[in-house]
């Protein structure tokens, strides 16, 4: 599979929404990875993952996402995901993933879970 994967960042004081449109492979997964790096160097704590527009996330992709998740944790940030298709929702749960991170069904929910006190 060729697809590539488009990232798109939007900012809320130390939170922020990433968007992903495309298929969550190295390249998908280190795209991701080097826009959270840049949000989180710029201060923020909080990340929305929406994967809404993506319907596929391979091995090595979860792997990225899961090193996100610990650079995330490392920092005392927090990350959440949402819009999840039902086999990647599976597959983070399976994974782990879940544990660390919330899934939650929609963006609101998701942005509202990371601003509520912890």
């Amino acid at each position: 599979m060729n697809e590539s994967c488009r990232v798109e960042t939007v900012r809320d004081g130390d939170l922020a929404v990433v968007r992903t449109d495309g298929y969550i492979n190295r390249e998908g997964g280190e795209e991701i990875e080097r826009c959270i790096q840049l949000l989180i160097d710029g201060g923020v704590s909080r990340i929305v993952l929406n994967l809404e527009k993506t319907k596929i996330v391979n091995s090595i992709g979860i792997s990225i996402l899961i090193e996100v998740l610990e650079k995330m944790m490392e920092r005392k940030g927090a990350l959440a995901f949402c819009r999840l298709t039902p086999t990647i929702d599976k597959t983070f749960r399976i994974m782990g993933l879940a544990q660390y991170a919330g899934i939650h069904a929609t963006e609101e929910e998701a942005r509202s879970a990371l601003s509520a006190p912890a």
